[in-house]
């Protein structure tokens, strides 16, 4: 069963990772229009839900895997991956599910569309930052083939 969560968690990064994109990149161009359209709005709403359905399906993996008892164990700081999955992974994606809900909420509440693009630029834009430091890159010393198919 983890197996398939974790093809399902990897696939839907690249969907969530398109939609953050997405949003951004229209909100930073459309910033001085004068005018928050629906599809903005959209967008920022289906970026945020996807990273809560990441997060779901990633706090199944974390646990399924049993990472705390993986980090309880003497020397687990040690060992990049357990830092990495145990620890650095989790912290940053829960920054940056934290960033995409702001960015949608805020942007939400705020009156004038000026403010609601430039809510969407800064807090989807960190988002964005935030995951692309957090996701196990191939290129990353120890991640060459974890999690790539």
């Amino acid at each position: 069963m983890d197996t398939g969560l974790e093809h399902l968690h990897s696939t839907l990064r690249w969907v969530a990772l398109a939609l953050l994109v997405a949003t951004w990149l229209r909100a930073f161009s459309q910033r001085r229009s004068g005018q928050f359209t629906p599809l903005q709005a959209r967008l920022g709403l289906f970026s945020m839900v996807t990273l809560h359905l990441q997060l779901v399906i990633g706090l199944a993996l974390y646990f399924l895997r049993d990472w705390p008892a993986a980090l309880s164990e003497p020397g687990a700081m040690a060992n990049a991956t357990v830092r990495f999955f145990g620890m650095e992974h989790l912290v940053l994606m829960l920054l940056a599910i934290l960033l995409g809900t702001l960015g949608h909420s805020l942007a939400k509440r705020a009156t004038d569309p000026e403010t609601k693009y430039r809510k969407h630029v800064l807090y989807f834009g960190l988002a964005l930052v935030v995951i692309f430091s957090a996701i196990p890159w191939p290129f990353r010393a120890g991640f060459e083939s974890y999690g790539w198919f």
